[in-house]
């Protein structure tokens, strides 16, 4: 694929990143054209969208159906005081778009689901589920894994965090379903209802850009891991997600695949 070359204020711009020996001109074009799919607006995903910006992510696309409150400053650091009121996809592409105008943003001010989220899926070439419940976060793994386009899963409550990395190229790739096969939670806990640490909302969205940018930018990927983060200690655990052979996501995955020994 050729890419554009760089502007010189462009390549000034992003001269700490460009500078590096793993990166170059090259890696920077690449995300000049990316698209990036930001589903949740809240703690991860502003914090995420942030970087993401800031690092010359071409085209992200930020979705969310809630507005700013006043309970959501303390960690969804994007937003202003005089942003409460106003629809959050709206907000962050402001900010984000005021950050570096190099970038496209395009704010989805409704909650995807069905149709829309398998089509804006679809059209990423990355997703980020930054939501806070679990129907929305089986519904995103669904149609990433219908779509093939890789998921980086966050998560955060309390003092603890989630990181999930899924690259769904390879068939025998396991997904957020085999992790957590649950569709529903009656009980849900999410930072309204059980509270959280601001801090771990923002490593947790960090990590989640960093994810991104990596894969983006690098030929070798991110490879597909589950990550804890216990806020209180600082530890990280990293464990590697097994593959449920009774995920029904999967099943439906691995039908599609055509059988190589078949003529």
């Amino acid at each position: 694929m050729n890419f554009p070359p760089l502007s010189d204020d462009a390549f000034d711009r992003y001269s700490r990143q460009i500078m590096l020996a793993d990166w170059g001109e090259k890696s920077q074009q690449k995300l000049a054209v990316a698209k990036v799919l930001i589903v949740g607006c809240g703690g991860l995903g502003t914090v995420a969208g942030l970087y993401l910006a800031g690092a010359g992510v071409g085209h992200l696309v930020l979705a969310d159906d809630d507005d700013v409150e006043s309970s959501n400053l303390p960690r969804q650091v994007a937003y202003r005081e005089t942003d409460v009121g106003t629809p959050k996809a709206k907000a962050l592409s402001a900010q984000l778009s005021a950050l570096n105008h190099r970038i496209h943003c395009r704010p989805v001010e409704r909650r995807l689901s069905g149709k829309s989220l398998s089509l804006e899926v679809s059209l990423a070439d990355l997703v980020l589920d930054c939501s806070d419940n679990l129907e929305t976060r089986q519904a995103i793994n669904e149609a990433c894994v219908t779509s093939k386009t890789p998921l980086i899963s966050g998560a955060a409550i309390g003092w603890n965090g989630q990181l999930m990395v899924f690259d769904f190229v390879s068939a025998n790739t396991p997904c957020y379903h085999c992790l957590f096969p649950v569709q529903y939670d009656e009980t849900t806990r999410n930072c309204q209802t059980a509270g959280v640490i601001g801090p771990v909302v923002g490593v947790i969205g960090n990590f989640q850009a960093l994810v991104a940018l990596q894969y983006l930018t690098q030929e070798e990927k991110p490879s597909t891991r589950f990550y804890q983060l216990d806020g209180h200690t600082l530890a990280w655990r990293a464990m590697t997600i097994p593959h449920a052979p009774s995920c029904q996501i999967c099943q439906v995955r691995k039908l599609e695949v055509p059988d190589e020994n078949l003529a």
